[in-house]
């Protein structure tokens, strides 16, 4: 028997597999796939818009979560959240993370937006210096990076002491792959994790810049190599920073890896294996079955955390006559007591994007009544109710606080 089978394998699902390992934990991670994480930007979020922009995340909380009362942070101070944060940003190091969860910077998007987050990778921090010039880098062979557009958008804003930004688009063209002349994010990674990658692509740039200009690079900068930026920046003697493209996110992807290398150090890892059904016994759930490199197989546990996400990953469902349900273990979804959709698209939220699971405390499923569901079984990260993530840009600051309280509530039970 097993002390945990965690179900999922994205930040949350990862993040509250080590905190159980670490502490000594049997673990068994269970999922379909490879997670969320290298969808997302490679940043952390805390909270960036409350509703409007906002410099401080931490600061008004109390304030949000008394105008969104089901909202996960309800269960969290604000230290707690930053404490959660900062062992993130301890477990990857400072090669993949900086920042602090206490301040937001503002980052240029693959649109020329500047997007709120808290804890960034080091090699988009030359994005925050927005008083000095900036040329924006296309790659005709990467077709998701609009150069021009994003350097339009840029100087259509102003930087932190009210000036107008200075951006500019140069393009230059570097075969990746012989022969080849449109390729994805990942090939142009992989591509620079090579010396001779490198040195094309500055050869190319190199003659195009002007003197004291940030090069903004789309974030391809190495898959597996974290200095990849830093090698570039010396060669070419200015500044680089990356801005985050379209899924796969190469940020996204860098610290997918290392969670999961650290993850299967410690616990047993998992992957292409979906949850089929569970049994129970009293108030606790006691195994969940699995499918699993053709076959099914019954695990056991002591407790089960879901962090298999909502509606996005397909582990919430919402049918054609608008019942919700979780596709996993079938517990009770939460949902607002209104329409859950509504026909003004580009108006307010859609209540439905609410719905998930209600949890107390300790991070443990409630039924309709309020009660636990079962006295084992827990939730962290996308499914649970009351927030708007993709809106507010909370996404990574719930999964971690949530997950790790979920751990030390179960480590709690265990012992």
């Amino acid at each position: 028997m097993r002390d945990v089978v965690v179900i999922g394998a994205g930040l949350a699902g990862l993040a509250a597999t080590l905190r159980l390992s670490e502490a000594g934990a049997k673990v068994t991670l269970v999922t379909k796939g490879i997670g969320g994480l290298q969808l997302g930007q490679g940043t952390v979020d805390i909270l960036g818009y409350a509703p409007e922009r906002t410099e401080k995340p931490l600061a008004g909380l109390d304030e949000y979560i008394r105008k969104h009362p089901k909202h996960p942070y309800r269960h969290f101070t604000a230290q707690e959240i930053c404490k959660s944060a900062q062992w993130y940003a301890n477990i990857l190091g400072s090669d993949m993370l900086m920042g602090t969860p206490e301040r937001n910077v503002f980052l240029p998007t693959a649109v020329g937006a500047l997007r709120p987050t808290a804890l960034y990778p080091p090699s988009m921090h030359a994005g925050t210096m927005l008083d000095r010039p900036i040329a924006v880098v296309g790659l005709r062979r990467l077709k998701d990076f609009p150069a021009t557009l994003i350097a339009d958008n840029l100087c259509a804003q102003k930087d932190h002491n009210g000036h107008p930004i200075t951006a500019r688009a140069l393009w230059i063209d570097v075969e990746i792959r012989h022969g080849e002349v449109d390729t994805n994010g990942v090939n142009h990674a992989r591509f620079l994790d090579t010396e001779e990658g490198r040195r094309s692509f500055v050869d190319a740039l190199q003659p195009l810049l002007r003197e004291g200009e940030i090069v903004a690079l789309p974030a391809i900068l190495g898959l597996n190599n974290p200095h990849v930026w830093q090698c570039m920046q010396e060669m070419l003697g200015h500044d680089i920073c990356e801005i985050p493209v379209q899924p796969p996110s190469v940020p996204g992807m860098r610290m997918n890896q290392k969670m999961t290398e650290l993850v299967k150090k410690k616990s047993r890892l998992m992957t292409g294996t979906a949850v089929i059904s569970s049994a129970s016994h009293g108030d606790s759930l006691t195994s969940v079955t699995v499918n699993t490199a053709g076959r099914q197989r019954v695990i056991e546990a002591r407790s089960f955390l879901i962090a298999a996400g909502g509606f996005e990953s397909g582990a919430l469902e919402l049918d054609s006559y608008m019942q919700l349900k979780d596709t996993i273990l079938d517990l009770p979804v939460w949902a607002p007591d209104e329409p859950l959709l509504h026909g003004d698209f580009w108006g307010p939220d859609q209540p439905l994007f609410l719905c998930g699971f209600d949890v107390d405390r300790s991070m443990r499923v409630l039924n309709e009544q309020g009660k636990p569901a079962y006295a084992n079984v827990y939730a962290a990260g996308g499914n649970l109710c009351g927030a708007t993530r993709w809106r507010e840009k909370s996404g990574e600051g719930i999964a971690l606080a949530s997950a790790l309280r979920a751990a030390d509530s179960i480590l709690g039970s265990l012992s």
